[in-house]
């Protein structure tokens, strides 16, 4: 787990310029008037967050707020519900500098979730990618038989013996338990197909959002 610290030389002016960019193409609540200040409570980090993965945010837990043990109960929950998640932590004497509108506390902290982010949306397409081919390899092996019998073969008891009625509706119930094993057979490959087209539209989800990270990087490398 990686800690940050608060170093205002941590950052390079391209560092900076870029991360500041990065935040403007964010649909926040709120326009990014100064930073250090609107940064300071940590719920439009929190915002940020529930932008790429919204699953990993519950945005109603974070009170937008001027009071200080507001803004460090929002961090302490952003530490431990949702940096963790992302597989770093920002220390006390960070939060403190940056409940505090410090002058350069919050952008190291932003920049490093920034990289949190694209290695997590790269490596989260990976793991799509490997639950598709999964699931496609479990589809292509289920066979799904044909009826040995015709469903709809009428048979009268009028005049038989009692063991040839038996023999009949054994090979009735033989039938129908057939009929049902195909029937649960294609539900499970339904309910596979449902998985792998969730998969698809979680994976153009993911890619939306990468696409637009890397498109903001080629815009700044632009002369």
């Amino acid at each position: 787990m990686c800690i940050v610290l608060v170093m205002e030389s941590l950052l390079s002016e391209e560092e900076e310029r870029d991360t500041l960019a990065w935040v403007d193409k964010l649909p926040l609540s709120r326009h990014t008037k100064h930073i250090n200040r609107d940064f300071s409570d940590g719920v439009m980090v929190a915002e940020i967050v529930k932008h790429y993965f919204p699953k990993i945010v519950d945005i109603h837990n974070y009170i937008t707020s001027c009071k200080r043990q507001q803004k460090i109960s929002n961090w302490n929950l952003l530490n431990k519900r949702v940096f963790s998640k992302l597989e770093f932590y920002v220390s006390d004497e960070a939060v403190e500098k940056i409940v505090s509108s410090i002058p350069g506390a919050i952008l190291p902290v932003m920049f490093f979730l920034k990289e949190k982010l694209e290695k997590k949306l790269s490596f989260s397409d990976v793991e799509i990618q490997e639950a598709e081919a999964k699931l496609v390899a479990e589809l292509a092996e289920m066979k799904i038989a044909e009826p040995t019998v015709n469903p709809q073969q009428v048979t009268f008891f009028t005049d038989m013996s009692l063991s040839v009625t038996r023999q009949i509706i054994l090979e009735k119930e033989l039938q129908v338990q057939e009929l049902q094993d195909i029937l649960k057979n294609l539900q499970v490959k339904v309910s596979k197909l449902e998985e792998l087209i969730q998969l698809k539209d979680k994976r153009i989800e993911h890619l939306t959002c990468l696409s637009g990270m890397y498109k903001t990087k080629l815009r700044l490398a632009s002369p």
